[in-house]
């Protein structure tokens, strides 16, 4: 294929899909339709809907999390609506804190016309860069959020080294 043929330039084209200003430049024409492109390409990335993989299960940017690294311990935040605390599994492995569970559907699927809801087995895995003290975390889960408080073991918090910077 041709450049002439990917470029809208020739005289070939139909009034209909000429530009609005005959005097722009067919560069510009062309720019706009590619951004046009990926604008449509691109739209709804990141809504806060997960995205399903193959498996059936979430994974990825599903739970919204929020991470907070203080002195003592990490804070993690994850926003689960609709959940109960029996259907929400909690692990932690090396410095790796893995959430999994699964959200079921309240109504029948047949009498579903339309939903933007999302049910199925999601699974959450946040690498924390520390040892975690285990026999003094805590969890809980109230209103749809569920917070876990991992303190850091003393000899992880000894372990960091502040490093002077030279002028």
């Amino acid at each position: 294929m041709s450049v002439r043929n990917l470029v809208p330039w020739t005289s070939r084209r139909s009034p209909a899909s000429a530009p609005q200003n005959s005097t722009e430049h067919p560069f510009f024409s062309l720019q706009r339709d590619v951004n046009r492109l990926f604008d449509d390409m691109f739209k709804g990335f990141d809504i806060g809907f997960p995205s399903e993989s193959l498996a059936g299960t979430f994974s990825g940017s599903w739970p919204r999390v929020e991470v907070l690294d203080g002195d003592q311990a990490v804070h993690v935040a994850a926003e689960l609506p609709g959940m109960e605390e029996k259907d929400i599994e909690i692990l932690l492995e090396d410095d790796v804190l893995t959430l999994r569970g699964e959200k079921r559907s309240q109504n029948e699927d047949a009498a579903r016309q339309f939903s933007e809801r999302f049910y199925g087995k999601f699974e959450r895995r946040i690498r924390l860069g520390y040892d975690i003290d285990e026999d003094k975390i805590q969890a809980n889960f109230k209103n749809g959020v569920l917070n876990i408080v991992l303190p850091k073991d003393q000899a992880a918090q000894s372990r960091v080294k502040h490093i002077a910077l030279n002028q």
